[in-house]
């Protein structure tokens, strides 16, 4: 994915389980599986029964997570994170699983998303005594269930989860059990699978299929998951609110091989690309999608509209991460490291070249010119979701409308700045029937925010300007 140099960002990915004699390097495989949803960071924690081990640092799963270091990380359950940071920022402390020792045993927690209220919760128990150690909004509910005494665990956690507001799926663990939880919108995917007689919980259903296991179902939106060695244990700690999903993990985070409430992820995003064909058709000599999210909805396009798929942007993966750099001259250079065009499919062609989203619209002037520069004779540009617009505020890194190129310019606006000959946006309507997450042909299920500025929760005047801007 082009995450690094877009500057569209998931916050996290988590992965956990239950009862398995190799529980470190089944979460090590389940969390490469989900590298795609954070580079920064990654981290572990296992339980032998007795006590908590954890094992983290900042970099890619495989180069923290070495053959000498999953030596000393036995133990027959375990938690495992993978990190970009967002809310809370960077560095080593802010890395999770977060944990915490104490004389009652320890704890340690694995966060998917964002805190709405978290700047506000974290001031009121600054007040009351508490000292945070990392800028993590995952702290904060790490506080809140310490301070629910010494009543059982599973009632502190409901009282701390009925007290935080934003989208979130956690992994709590303790030295005897495991508990699961998703915000009672259900704005991040989460699922919980089999693997012989271990239980295993995901971010993305693509991790269940790297380790073997079988999916089982989804996490229900405010539902609380206690997972023991007498297996598991279903109990609400919300009620369920009108269901919001994150529309942007159809459209561009979660790996195609995925399935989110049911609906593959490849095939949402080929009916995007067959929506996009229909609701505007282009005469042209081949259609080419940008690597690899975009590449399901160029080929659907493809196939409703008639025109050859071709490889006419190819993808360098063998691209550290060391030139990724905040600059924008340095982000259009990586843009050039990252794809190349292949002129011997473009040259002299009318291209349509298919994307998932326009955030600040640096990458996509940059892979127009590229196209042109390699013989394009036209470039027409469409776009499998409506313009962002909104800051997202539940776990995305793009918290300001100054960041966004659609907030202060008109579609005309931005064809001219990235100088496509024609430049299309899918409409809500059309994703969300693309999609499938249909009532009755009512707008439901998914979060719309970034594309409306309609949220599905309230939002903090500490959210809007966080307290630490990455």
């Amino acid at each position: 994915m082009l995450a690094e140099i877009r500057g569209l960002n998931e916050e996290c990915g988590i992965f956990g389980v239950w009862g398995h004699e190799n529980a470190a390097q089944i979460t090590y495989y389940g969390l490469h599986s989900l590298q795609h949803r954070g580079q920064e960071g990654t981290g572990m924690v296992v339980t032998d029964g007795k006590k908590l081990k954890g094992l983290k640092g900042e970099g890619l799963v495989a180069e923290i997570f070495t053959e000498d270091a999953m030596e000393a990380m036995d133990g027959k359950s375990a938690i495992g994170h993978v990190r970009y940071a967002t809310a809370g920022g960077g560095g080593y402390e802010n890395v999770q699983p977060l944990l915490f020792n104490s004389q009652n045993g320890g704890l340690a927690l694995a966060h998917n998303g964002n805190l709405v209220n978290a700047t506000a919760l974290k001031n009121q128990l600054e007040g009351q005594g508490s000292i945070f150690q990392t800028s993590s909004d995952t702290e904060v509910l790490a506080h809140l269930i310490k301070r629910g005494g010494f009543s059982a665990l599973k009632d502190r956690v409901k009282t701390a989860l009925s007290m935080v507001k934003g989208a979130y799926a956690f992994l709590i663990m303790t030295e005897t059990e495991l508990m699961v939880a998703l915000d009672p919108n259900g704005m991040r995917p989460l699922s919980l699978a089999k693997l012989g007689d271990a239980y295993v919980v995901a971010s993305e259903t693509c991790a269940f299929d790297v380790v073997g296991a079988e999916f089982i179902r989804d996490v229900l939106p405010g539902e609380l998951l206690i997972i023991d060695d007498e297996g598991f244990r279903s109990e609400m700690f919300a009620v369920a609110s009108t269901t919001a999903m994150c529309t942007m993990e159809y459209v561009y985070f979660s790996r195609p091989d995925s399935n989110i409430n049911g609906i593959n992820v490849h095939t949402a995003r080929k009916n995007l690309g067959k929506k996009l064909a229909e609701e505007f058709p282009f005469e042209a000599d081949v259609v080419t999608g940008v690597p690899d999210s975009s590449i399901s909805a160029a080929i659907g396009y493809a196939e409703a509209s008639g025109i050859p798929y071709e490889m006419g942007l190819i993808k360098n993966r063998y691209v550290g991460r060391t030139f990724i750099q905040p600059s924008q001259s340095l982000r259009e250079q990586g843009v050039k490291m990252k794809l190349s065009p292949v002129r011997g499919v473009v040259e002299g062609k009318r291209v349509i070249m298919v994307d998932d989203s326009i955030v600040r619209g640096t990458t996509s002037r940059r892979i127009v010119t590229m196209l042109r520069e390699a013989g394009a004779t036209e470039v027409h540009v469409v776009i499998s979701s409506p313009p962002i617009k909104n800051p997202c505020f539940y776990g995305i890194d793009t918290s300001t409308r100054e960041e966004l190129i659609a907030s202060e310019h008109s579609v005309e606006e931005i064809r001219e700045i990235i100088g496509a000959d024609t430049l299309s946006f899918l409409s809500a309507e059309g994703m969300i029937e693309a999609i499938g997450r249909t009532d009755s042909g009512a707008l439901k299920g998914q979060c719309l925010a970034c594309f409306t500025g309609n949220y599905p929760t309230e939002i903090y005047p500490s959210t809007i300007h966080p307290y630490e801007k990455v």
